[in-house]
């Protein structure tokens, strides 16, 4: 009875959850690797959604109405969704300049930077490639990021989300090792891409991208472009086109009537195929799928 009465007795937030929203399924699953049973997640998009473009229903402006925090992936691949949502919810704990806003992209080294940005050019990310995840080494960044942030959020936790990393870093560095022996053998191995979703996998592992079915990022492929395509396929014959969950594969498929190359799914995200249930299986796909 006593025990009960000082339960009862103690602070409510020493019970409570944080409620974080994140925008991605990834993200969603390190939230809840290093955040444990102290973190509700409420992840916005769907895996086998287009990261590019999701849709501002109502339900999900209300996970960011009632969210104590938000993490994003940033690199302005939300640029076209995440701020209609932000203004809907009226939560001042989910806006850019907010201490339980968390912006990934500013914590990595992002590659493809593009010289200029003009609507010529289609539609180019100015701050470099944002599908940064897709290096599985940058995973481990991530996590550490993650750590800190919800430290900051919740001190009194610090010691549980700490030893969270230190767990998750050693399955994930044994990962590591396992996914780089597998892809030795294909440095330099060339390849095909819908769009350049893969530029840190590719770089990670040593893949030559040759050219994107798109002509243009975002822009729809012309005739002219694939005509284009299917003579350097002739000429330089890479080993596949590595093509996303979210696009059309029509023109991959006349492509491959054409040329004979083969067409690999390569899925983005947790949940992009029925087959990939969390991170590790996401990249045990991706580095299988070139064997």
């Amino acid at each position: 009875m006593k025990k009960l009465l000082i339960l009862l007795l103690l602070p409510l937030s020493l019970f409570a959850s944080l409620n974080i929203a994140v925008t991605y399924p990834y993200i969603g699953a390190l939230t809840k690797e290093i955040g444990g049973e102290h973190v509700d997640v409420e992840v916005l998009a769907k895996g086998n959604w287009d990261p590019h473009f999701v849709v501002p229903r109502p339900s999900l402006i209300t996970k960011v109405r009632n969210a104590d925090a938000l993490i994003m992936n940033g690199a302005q691949l939300e640029i076209g969704w995440l701020p209609p949502l932000i203004r809907r919810a009226g939560n001042n704990k989910v806006t850019p300049n907010a201490s339980s806003f968390l912006n990934l992209a500013q914590h990595i080294e992002l590659i493809n930077k593009p010289n200029s940005v003009d609507r010529s050019g289609g539609d180019i990310h100015p701050d470099g490639n944002p599908h940064f995840h897709l290096n599985p080494a940058n995973v481990i960044t991530l996590a550490e990021v993650i750590k800190d942030f919800l430290t900051k959020l919740d001190a009194s936790n610090s010691e549980i989300y700490n030893t969270n990393l230190l767990s998750f870093k050693e399955k994930w560095e044994k990962k590591l090792l396992e996914w780089q022996t597998k892809m030795e053998s294909k440095k330099g191995l060339k390849v095909i891409q819908f769009h350049d979703n893969l530029a840190y996998f590719n770089k990670a592992y040593g893949l030559n991208n040759l050219a994107t079915i798109e002509p243009l990022p975002g822009i729809p492929p012309s005739s002219k472009h694939t005509i284009e395509l299917i003579k350097l396929i002739k000429e330089q014959k890479p080993c596949c086109i590595l093509h996303d969950v979210y696009h059309s594969t029509k023109t991959a498929e006349f492509i491959q009537e054409k040329t004979g190359i083969k067409i690999i799914l390569m899925p983005h995200d947790i949940s992009a195929l029925d087959s990939i249930e969390d991170l590790t299986s996401l990249f045990d796909y991706l580095t299988g799928a070139m064997q």
